[in-house]
């Protein structure tokens, strides 16, 4: 996995030109064109004719671009393929992947297209099988990333709404971890209260503080908060490049800890303190290109 920034990842329905319009403009770090929930059955046919338009002849900039097609056991999913593949899609996300079967089965779709050489694989984690097979979908040809689908899951667990989301915290770690033994992002779940800052905050802070890359949003209004509490701040940077300077110096003087704040510090916090100004940097040059 690389540091390309995944803060805020936005859902913009694949039906709403104006909205997909407006998302080119947006401080998005990736979005999701989705074709399955937010788009009504009459509308289905449109709206991936729309879509793949509208990605072939946009300049969505950096972004992350994926799309969200219909499940394979709906009547939708292959011609979203057979249009959608025609963009050349950077990824394709898949609803409701239950075990490593579910994505081979798109793989070997993606394999049989020339213009989806280069087209990754996301899954959407929202069945309690899937949360259970996580490791093995993580491993899955052309897997990039999950996105958590907690509603669906908290429909499909019958748990109710917390706010330190107990319910939630197997799955969401579980499929953290298969992530991470991956090597793939791993992107929270939506937080539905789209008005509620404090609680949206709090939620985000909460997937940070797990290890999540980012977190998924409905609202643009969203995605100011999620791209601050996602990012470096300057006191995590500051402390990142004081521990690389007295690692460092320890180094040259034969020495393999150093101490900073008080705090041991090995090459394993070296490591980490790397990787959070590379962080750092690839926001601000997503910033810059926005």
């Amino acid at each position: 996995m690389d540091s390309r920034p995944f803060r805020s990842v936005l859902y913009i329905p694949g039906s709403k030109e104006r909205a997909m319009d407006k998302a080119r403009g947006l401080a998005a770090d990736a979005i999701i064109f989705d074709l399955e929930d937010a788009v009504a059955i009459d509308e289905k046919a449109n709206a991936r004719t729309l879509l793949a338009q509208t990605l072939a002849t946009s300049d969505f900039g950096p972004r992350a671009k994926l799309v969200r097609i219909n499940g394979f056991d709906t009547d939708w999913a292959e011609a979203d393929l057979d249009v959608i593949t025609q963009a050349r899609p950077e990824a394709i996300l898949l609803p409701k992947v239950n075990a490593a079967a579910d994505i081979e089965t798109l793989a070997k779709r993606l394999d049989a297209r020339a213009e989806t050489a280069d087209t990754h694989i996301w899954a959407m984690m929202e069945t309690p099988q899937g949360i259970l097979n996580a490791p093995e979908i993580a491993a899955a040809p052309r897997m990039a990333g999950f996105v958590m689908g907690t509603n669906d899951l908290a429909k499909e667990l019958n748990c109710r709404f917390r706010a330190d989301r107990l319910p939630m915290q197997y799955a969401l770690q579980t499929c953290l971890m298969a992530a991470r033994a991956a090597g793939i992002v791993a992107v929270d779940g939506v937080y539905n209260a789209f008005k509620d800052g404090d609680g949206l905050r709090a939620e985000c802070e909460q997937g940070r503080d797990l290890g999540f890359d980012g977190k998924t949003l409905i609202h643009p209004a969203q995605l100011e908060i999620a791209n601050a509490v996602f990012a470096p701040d300057d006191a995590a940077i500051d402390l990142a490049r004081r521990q690389i300077a007295a690692f460092d110096e320890a180094t040259a003087k034969g020495l393999g800890v150093a101490v900073v704040d008080g705090k041991i510090v090995e090459n394993l916090h070296i490591v980490t303190a790397k990787a959070t100004l590379a962080r750092a940097e690839a926001i601000a040059v997503l910033q810059g290109a926005l």
